[in-house]
């Protein structure tokens, strides 16, 4: 079975959205699909489908998180240290081109959202990141060209 690492705050946003699904999102499409079925032929009800198909969704996105869930493994920033980029590490970046500076957390795959400065461990600039220091300069393909970040700071928090 694969293993995916995770920070314990991304392991319980699943963990929570698997409960919501579970005891909210599923009993409620239950009842729509109910409801929807007392409304006559199926063949031409465009409310039943609607439900069954969004009742197909939150099947499918239960099975996916249970096996996300059940494959965690789960990995504390806060006990790592060092000058070195590595998985949970906050790393403050300057774009050599644009001179703007940004912070991400490196996180595993289920739990990124770059809108919030959690940068997938599977991404391009993950990749290119891990294992550098302060100070070093990496390049990462980009559709334009390559971009250039100089790392100004790790920390694991």
């Amino acid at each position: 079975m694969q293993k995916f690492p995770m920070t314990a705050s991304g392991l319980q946003r699943l963990e929570n959205e698997l409960r919501q699904l579970k005891a909210e999102e599923r009993p409620a499409i239950i009842l729509q699909i109910a409801e929807a079925r007392t409304h006559g032929d199926l063949s031409e009800n465009a409310e039943y489908h609607a439900a069954r198909e969004r009742q197909s969704f939150i099947e499918g996105r239960i099975a996916e998180l249970e096996e996300v869930v059940s494959a965690a493994e789960v990995i504390d920033p806060s006990a790592l240290s060092g000058d070195q980029v590595k998985f949970g590490a906050h790393v403050r970046l300057l774009d050599e081109e644009t001179e703007k500076e940004a912070e991400y957390q490196i996180v595993g795959l289920h739990e990124a959202d770059i809108k919030l400065g959690r940068l997938s461990i599977s991404s391009p600039l993950a990749k290119a990141l891990i294992g550098k220091k302060i100070g070093d300069s990496v390049a990462v393909p980009a559709p334009g060209g390559d971009r250039t970040y100089e790392i100004l700071g790790v920390k694991f928090i």
